[in-house]
């Protein structure tokens, strides 16, 4: 959904900017400047510059382009691999964030927050793991979660351990009382959020990175985040 939501939105300004011409008389140096556009960043014109590019390579197939221009337009390269660490939560922030979950709103958004932070599922209310995981799937007998490849990102089956602080809240806040998206989720969501400025993985980067931190496995961290052990360590 967030891939589509970049296309639409980029593809809308294209409009916008070459009102009234075709896609055959777009330039390169048209584009350069469009991507340009807002003082963008080295990432962000990369980023444009992507996805018009797919839009163009399109437009050749259908015939309304002699050839794809965007090969004219330069782009910075490295830009994309120069991360540096994933922003994580130290321990007092993590507890705050639990302690302000139980005070607010009858305790409703706790097993939301405790599944991203203490399982690391993906977070994403629209097509994210969380709003596809049912209760059944937490399985306290086995200290298992099950994550299916219908809920799975990357369409694949695994389990995420449940450890002893994560089934002591679920004993607290069991999701036959509390579901893991309660009534106005998306409200509540962004009030918590706005709360403590969070970005929008930090609940599940926080996980991944207490994980290895505590269990010294990169691959463990991979097989139970749902990750490549690559990625993790880029991180």
């Amino acid at each position: 959904k967030r891939q589509f939501t970049s296309y639409r939105c980029e593809l809308r300004a294209l409009e916008i900017w070459f009102r009234g011409k075709t896609v055959a008389e777009l330039t390169a140096l048209a584009l350069t400047d469009f991507f340009k556009r807002g003082n963008a960043s080295k990432k962000s014109y990369n980023n444009r510059r992507g996805l018009i590019s797919a839009f163009l390579k399109h437009g050749l197939l259908k015939d309304w382009v002699g050839e794809n221009v965007i090969t004219k337009v330069p782009y910075f390269r490295g830009v994309g691999h120069r991360r540096g660490s994933a922003a994580t939560l130290n321990v007092k922030q993590c507890a705050d964030i639990m302690t302000w979950a139980e005070e607010n709103h009858g305790g409703a958004l706790v097993p939301f927050i405790a599944l991203c932070l203490f399982a690391g599922i993906r977070p994403d209310l629209y097509e994210g793991e969380i709003s596809k995981l049912e209760a059944k799937d937490v399985r306290l007998d086995t200290s298992v979660i099950l994550i299916e490849p219908h809920v799975s990102k990357v369409r694949m089956k695994r389990s995420v351990t449940i450890q002893p602080n994560l089934a002591a809240w679920f004993r607290a806040y069991p999701l036959e009382e509390f579901p893991i998206m309660p009534y106005a989720f998306r409200r509540l969501r962004l009030k918590f959020r706005k709360q403590f400025g969070l970005s929008h993985d930090i609940l599940r980067h926080t996980f991944i990175s207490m994980f290895v931190g505590k269990f010294r496995s990169l691959g463990e961290a991979a097989l139970q985040a749902g990750n490549s052990e690559s990625i993790i360590s880029k991180h």
